[in-house]
């Protein structure tokens, strides 16, 4: 890649980044004059959102408006990502920005304040769309020696990994780790904690890096909740939750009273915790039953798993094990927000 040394006279190139109508992720590249301090002193732009999913072909202008940036680890400084919000050409945000709504809640109950932790569980597929290292046409032995396994034929894919990880933490994307999970070519990895309206940020920002290095590599990546049906364990975005009463002495009060909201609007959560769920969410491989609302300490067969330090401690978090590997994080961790301190009015 000796192109990527050559001069750049000054110019810094942006790679503006979206999610599109399918829940993935879209970029392109604007050349910019020099360096930016923030994404306010970035211009606004636009796509073709009816190649995306997320316009009609006869009105299909969406713009993108820039809300962080962070360092590129494939061009390298002075190069930028830039992660945008989708705007309509009316003002109002697209029917995909599920990051405005979010942020409206974030900012009502930044009192609170909100720390979020993702588990982003995901499996490599080979370009034929298969597992990593399982045979062709057939199954590898089962589950038992892949969860944070060491040793070939034990763990796959540990370069494209191990690639990731540096690229997010050369981003400043607040990754907390790495490790291999039960089924294997499966892996998963761990933002947070973050506050508020970040989390969203930093676990998109995570995503596309994994697509990006994947593709060097010639993987790719599935989020699908049970990419492979049987006894095989399936995907899931485990949110840990925790606000400031939840910390404080006392904090056990406060999670028991989450419960019980959190079990009143049960389905309404499912409808936003990720497509295909209902094959993952079956009562078994580590999960909870998705027709029913359940929470226990230290029971990973439970919705929603109370720590047994934090039972033992009386204060903490929890940790909902309901959303599917696919879920939008802005969706995930703003219902949770409204479903324990109330919604908003609508936007005038």
């Amino acid at each position: 890649m000796k192109y990527l040394k050559l001069d750049q006279k000054g110019f810094v190139l942006a790679e503006y980044i979206w999610i599109d109508g399918t829940n993935g992720v879209r970029s392109k590249t604007k050349t910019l004059d020099g360096p930016v301090k923030g994404p306010d002193e970035l211009p606004e732009w636009n796509f073709d959102g009816s190649s995306t999913g997320q316009a009609p072909g006869d009105n299909s202008d969406v713009y993108i408006r820039p809300v962080a940036i962070y360092p590129d680890p494939f061009r390298g400084s002075p190069n930028i990502l830039v992660l945008c919000e989708t705007w309509d050409p009316d003002g109002s945000p697209n029917k995909f920005n599920y990051r405005h709504e979010a942020a409206r809640l974030m900012n009502a109950n930044a009192k609170h304040h909100f720390w979020f932790g993702l588990e982003q569980e995901y499996t490599l597929l080979s370009p034929e769309g298969w597992p990593y290292g399982w045979p062709k046409n057939g199954f590898p032995g089962p589950q038992g020696p892949y969860y944070c396994g060491v040793g070939t034929g034990k763990v796959y894919c540990r370069d494209i990994i191990e690639a990731h990880y540096k690229a997010c933490l050369y981003c400043g994307v607040k990754i907390a780790g790495i490790n291999a999970e039960v089924m294997p070519a499966q892996w998963e990895f761990q933002v947070g904690p973050c506050e508020g309206i970040e989390l969203g940020d930093h676990l998109w920002m995570a995503r596309f890096l994994l697509h990006r290095v994947a593709e060097e590599f010639g993987a790719k990546i599935s989020f699908h909740p049970k990419p492979i049906p049987g006894d095989w364990n399936g995907a899931g975005l485990h949110t840990n939750v925790s606000t400031a009463e939840m910390r404080n002495d006392g904090g056990m009060k406060h999670i028991e009273a989450a419960m019980k909201k959190l079990e009143a609007r049960h389905e309404d959560h499912i409808l936003v915790y990720g497509e295909g769920n209902r094959e993952r969410l079956t009562g078994q491989h580590e999960t909870g039953n998705i027709d029913k609302f359940t929470w226990a300490v230290a029971d990973r067969g439970a919705s929603i798993r109370i720590p047994r330090s934090c039972a033992r401690d009386g204060k903490g978090y929890f940790e909902d094990r309901r959303p599917a590997s696919n879920g939008d994080p802005y969706q995930i961790t703003g219902i949770i927000v409204e479903t324990i301190f109330g919604g908003l009015p609508d936007e005038k």
